[in-house]
Order: structure tokens, then sequence, then C-alpha cells
């Protein structure tokens, strides 16, 4: 059984860093896409960045993160990390690690198509 467990988050001013950890297990996980999404109150969950973890050196990012985050895996430890630069009010949320067993060929980032998440970790950027 997958299990995705999220950490890191918490508090920082405007313009701050957050590093999110996700540690993975249950599976090998070559025939997955990895992603991380993130939900604010009121509001949908919608997605932050997403990659293969293996077979394609490609990741996705939405255009409202793209160029301040990052995300990376450290294979060896199934871990996965999303970097958080240059927050802002607007990126408040909970974050949720999450992940897909598809064929190699095959790619989404649709919040739908995800089958297993964490429970999330609540990042709050404020003044």
């Amino acid at each position: 059984q997958v299990q995705l467990v999220e950490s890191g988050g918490g508090s920082v001013q405007p313009g701050g860093s957050l590093r999110l950890s996700c540690a993975a297990s249950g599976r090998n996980f070559n025939s997955y896409t990895m992603g991380w999404f993130r939900q604010a109150p009121g509001k949908e969950r919608e997605f932050v960045a997403a990659f293969r973890w293996s077979g394609s050196s490609n990741t996705y990012y939405a255009d409202s993160v793209k160029g301040r985050f990052t995300t990376t895996r450290d294979s060896a430890n199934n871990m996965v990390y999303l970097q958080m630069d240059s927050l802002r009010p607007d990126d408040s949320g909970v974050y949720y690690c999450a992940a897909v067993h598809q064929p190699i060929a095959c790619f989404t980032v649709a919040v739908r198509d995800f089958q297993r998440w964490g429970q999330g970790t609540q990042v709050t950027v404020s003044s």
C-alpha cells in the first residue's frame, strides 16, 4: 500500500522560504507520477508541480509558482521535496503530496487522476 507523509509546513513572512518533504513508501515508484497540490480555505484543490518518478526528467509547474518553487526527488530514500521561495500570501493553504500509477508514456496533473494522497501540511504566509 502506497503511503505518503508530508512534513515541513509552517508559518513564514512574505518573501520567505519553506521546504516541504514527502516520504513515499509501499511501492517501487518507477511507474508513478508524483505531484504536489494545495488547497486554500474555500477553494478547490489545485495543481502545483508534478513529475514522473523515472523515465523523464521533465517537471511541470503551475504558472503561479513557476520560477519560485522547485520539486526534486531523492530516489535512494524515496523522498520528494518542494522548495518554495519568494512566498506570497496567496501561497497559503494545505499542501499535499500525491501519486498515481501510470504507464511510462502517460502523465497527468489533474487532481482527479491522483490515487494516493498524503495527509497534508499547512503553509501560512502572512506578515
